[in-house]
């Protein structure tokens, strides 16, 4: 019996542990005039305030917008947060619409993408800061690409399957090592993700402005396509940092990966030094390390744990292990207003608890670059038939669709032990779907919206075209988890504790900086 087979029968054994999976979303979605073109207005005021909403916050840029929701154990409940959170957001909007792509619409000049504003207070005044060092480090324009996050945990009682009886610190370690094994495993065959989901095969011809790209585009009215991308927001012209290439962080253990990230935030940058700190009496970044901060790190995967008041991510990782993870690679789903779809959820679903199920072996480094390979491989050109992708370092080579029919059989054998938790089929459902898609590239969602895009003339007409339909869809929606009195409750709540929290700052800004950054030294 292989170790796949053994572990699935451990947790097969209490089918509760499938209905039981801890799923949160992040959705960022820009706002944009009627006309195609990015908002240049601020946050609206009717959202409240940014820095402490609950729900709803910005990312980079006043404009880009981010809904949150709590975490849930129920697929239909966490999409019917997030649409009323969307519904919500949405009624607040004045003569603009939410984008429903991950590339940015028309973006005539960086200067139309102001830095998102968070209030007067230290920490306010720190993530505008540490958003003005991205500007100046990388440009504005990549900054305001879009995503949906997912985070997703394990129950207890999974692991209780997998590892019995254990005190609170034998389970804390094996815990974060069975993430760890998650995350090498997502990093060996997360190219699933972009084959599958991808959204961005296509951009619009402003987002280049001026930059170089060795890329073999085709024009189409303006718009800038690759005939068989699947994401082009996870390529080089997308959320890459070439002073972090060299870092190689290691997803060995905990321990490891702390020792690199801590590495990277006090290695001083060639590069970023050059830009400098300060410019007449203003400040331009943070520092000028290869990190300003943890989440500057850009990764495909994020190993997490909620975070104290004051506490930074590591900290809390160090304190107390890995309590979930951070699913980054999805572009937003053109073809559902809130940016993910029910069928997506249930495939993660699968796919995480088969990263867990595997056998996971320490990566080095030679495995590091083969998965960067194939990853670049399915993201500019995953749609041809027969791209082939290594597996391991003696050079093995299988094209995707092989490789991918062998992981779904294992897929499947988890998909029907779920359906059977949940008196469903629905995991099966979406299997059966997906391994379709495995031989026909153009079912997918690259494929199905280059299609569209052809046929309406190109990227910005095609995401007017759904922002358009989109917004006739928020304005019929009814509530059907918070209300009006919920959502605007939290509006004035999180008002007053921005004032709190304003009102609370004792240090100056630079001191405020100085102690922040004191471990540092």
């Amino acid at each position: 019996m292989t170790i796949f087979s053994h572990r699935l029968n451990q947790v097969a054994a209490n089918k509760q542990v499938f209905t039981q999976y801890g799923r949160g979303v992040e959705r960022e979605t820009l706002r944009y005039k009627t006309n195609g073109h990015i908002a240049t207005t601020p946050h609206p005021q009717g959202l409240g305030s940014p820095l402490t909403h609950k729900w709803i916050t910005t990312d980079f840029s006043e404009s880009l917008m981010e809904f949150i929701t709590p975490v849930s154990n129920d697929i239909p409940t966490l999409l019917a947060q997030l649409q009323d959170i969307h519904y919500y957001a949405h009624s607040k909007l004045e003569n603009e619409q939410l984008w429903p792509l991950s590339m940015p619409c028309i973006v005539e000049s960086e200067n139309d993408i102001a830095l998102a504003q968070y209030g007067s207070s230290n920490a306010g005044r720190m993530k505008t800061l540490y958003r003005q060092g991205l500007k100046h480090r990388y440009g504005s324009l990549m900054q305001v690409i879009s995503g949906v996050h997912f985070n997703f945990s394990f129950p207890e009682s999974f692991w209780d399957s997998l590892f019995g009886e254990q005190d609170d610190t034998q389970r804390q370690a094996a815990k974060s090592d069975a993430y760890f094994g998650v995350i090498r495993n997502y990093y060996r065959f997360g190219w699933l993700i972009p084959y599958f989901f991808g959204a961005s095969p296509a951009i619009c011809h402003t987002f280049l402005q001026g930059r170089e790209t060795s890329l073999p585009f085709e024009n189409l009215n303006g718009s800038l396509y690759l005939p068989y991308a699947t994401s082009l927001r996870l390529s080089d012209l997308g959320y890459t940092n070439s002073e972090q290439s060299d870092l190689k962080i290691s997803f060995n253990s905990v321990e490891e990966y702390l020792q690199g990230l801590n590495r990277a935030i006090r290695t001083p940058s060639e590069n970023f030094s050059k830009i400098g700190i300060e410019e007449e009496g203003q400040l331009k970044q943070l520092n000028s390390n290869v990190l300003q901060i943890e989440n500057e790190l850009y990764a495909p995967i994020r190993p997490k744990r909620v975070a104290k008041s004051g506490e930074k991510p590591s900290e809390a990782l160090e304190r107390d292990g890995v309590e979930y993870i951070e699913v980054r690679a999805l572009d937003v789903n053109p073809f559902t207003p809130v940016g993910i779809s029910e069928r997506q959820i249930r495939f993660l679903d699968v796919f995480l608890t088969w990263c867990a199920l595997s056998e996971s072996e320490p990566m080095d480094d030679c495995e590091l670059n083969c998965w960067k390979h194939n990853w670049n491989s399915v993201i500019t050109e995953g749609r041809r038939k027969g791209v082939s992708l290594t597996i391991g370092c003696d050079g093995e080579k299988l094209t995707l669709q092989q490789w991918v029919h062998r992981i779904f059989d294992q897929f499947e054998q988890i998909a029907k032990v779920m359906d059977e938790a949940n008196n469903g089929h629905d995991y099966q459902d979406v299997c059966n779907e997906l391994r379709q898609w495995i031989d026909e590239p153009e079912l997918t969602l690259s494929g199905k919206m280059l299609a569209q895009v052809k046929e309406l003339g190109g990227n910005g007409r095609f995401g007017m075209h759904l922002g358009t339909q989109y917004q006739e869809q928020y304005n019929q929606h009814q509530y059907s988890v918070y209300s009006a009195a919920v959502m605007d409750k939290e509006v004035s709540d999180s008002v007053v504790k921005q004032q709190k929290i304003e009102a609370a700052d004792t240090l100056g800004f630079e001191q405020y900086l100085k102690e922040y950054f004191a471990y540092l030294k």
